[in-house]
């Protein structure tokens, strides 16, 4: 009798043990440092030159739980796209036309969203939002931690802007470009830092 109450006690310990094991320290809302966080932007023509640039994040956020990223939202200014391959006049007016309707229509749509709504591994899905218009997409993404209380997440987003009706040099919507013709993918690349709320 005495075996079976140890026993059963034992079982008891480990199930409030269990029950009341704490969450990761790295569980939480995180929210993210607009000015140290990065997204960079590259888009090509079909000849393989290639344009690069940034856009801004005006807020946004991740939660976190089990050690790994449940959901989050981001908000991006889409006024503030910025070439970085060019200098001068040249550099002024392709951000004047990336923001024209042409491109990105940064007048009447001035920041873009992207809302993360699901995690599978290191796979997320996102709903991202831009003229209006929402996609989902998909992408990897890597999230680590650091005992200061800080995260850092990368990412490589693939984004097809025919979908967002983006539709300049875009063989989606014109025939006959010949070799004015830009790719449809623009792809991203993304650092966040965040720190604990």
């Amino acid at each position: 009798m005495k075996k079976q109450l140890a026993i059963l006690s034992g079982i008891m310990a480990f199930m409030v043990l269990v029950a009341f094991k704490p969450t990761s320290v790295s569980d939480g809302f995180y929210t993210i440092d607009t000015e140290q966080s990065v997204v960079n932007w590259v888009g090509s023509k079909i000849t393989g030159k290639t344009h690069t640039g940034t856009v801004k994040l005006v807020e946004g956020g991740l939660m976190v739980a089990g050690g790994k990223v449940d959901h989050g939202k981001f908000t991006i200014d889409m006024t503030s796209i910025n070439v970085t391959d060019l200098d001068g006049d040249m550099k002024q007016k392709l951000e004047g036309h990336l923001k024209n309707d042409d491109f990105f229509a940064v007048d009447k749509h001035k920041t873009a969203r992207l809302v993360i709504v699901d995690v599978r591994g290191d796979e997320l899905t996102a709903e991202l939002t831009i003229k209006g218009i929402t996609n989902k997409v998909t992408f990897p993404a890597k999230v680590v931690f650091s005992d200061n209380g800080t995260m850092t997440a990368t990412a490589k987003i693939e984004v097809d802007r025919s979908k967002f009706d983006v539709r300049y040099g875009s063989g989606s919507f014109f025939d006959d470009l010949g070799d004015k013709a830009i790719d449809d993918i623009i792809k991203f690349e993304v650092k966040l830092v965040g720190k604990a709320s």
